[in-house]
């Protein structure tokens, strides 16, 4: 009877560490954002691309700072890990509120986004708008 009984616990997703994001983003995550940016607002516009667009936004922070998706990882009593994501908003809502106003939203947002991180001052507003574009861009809870 206790064979069937499972216990389980929950771990936040681990960050790489705080000096290894920094300077990824100072090399390579703030440029490169830039232009994942654009092109996953171009293919947006696209019919055909607008699947790989909506992923590449979701990956935007990824790509800007090395950070993990949100979410929690749920490891049984065997030690397998399953990844259990947050709840979202029907997919209706979504693709209404994609289709009003996230997806020319989303530009604008990202543009002053990245713009803020021009500036020591506007830096950090900026990662966290960058941060956010899954949400603008889609209202993808984190």
């Amino acid at each position: 009877m206790t064979d069937s009984l499972k216990t389980t616990k929950v771990e936040k997703v681990k960050e790489l560490p705080f000096l290894l994001r920094a300077v990824w983003f100072f090399l390579f995550g703030w440029e490169l954002t830039a232009a994942w940016i654009l092109v996953a607002w171009a293919l947006n516009i696209t019919i055909i691309g607008l699947p790989l667009g909506v992923w590449m936004i979701d990956r935007v922070p990824q790509v800007l700072t090395l950070k993990q998706r949100p979410g929690n990882y749920v490891t049984d009593i065997d030690g397998r890990q399953t990844f259990i994501d947050v709840q979202q908003p029907s997919f209706i809502i979504r693709a209404i509120y994609f289709l009003l106003i996230g997806w020319w939203f989303s530009l604008i947002w990202a543009t002053l986004g990245w713009l803020l991180c021009l500036t020591i001052i506007g830096l950090p507003l900026g990662v966290i708008m960058l941060n956010t574009l899954p949400a603008i861009t889609t209202l993808q809870a984190s």
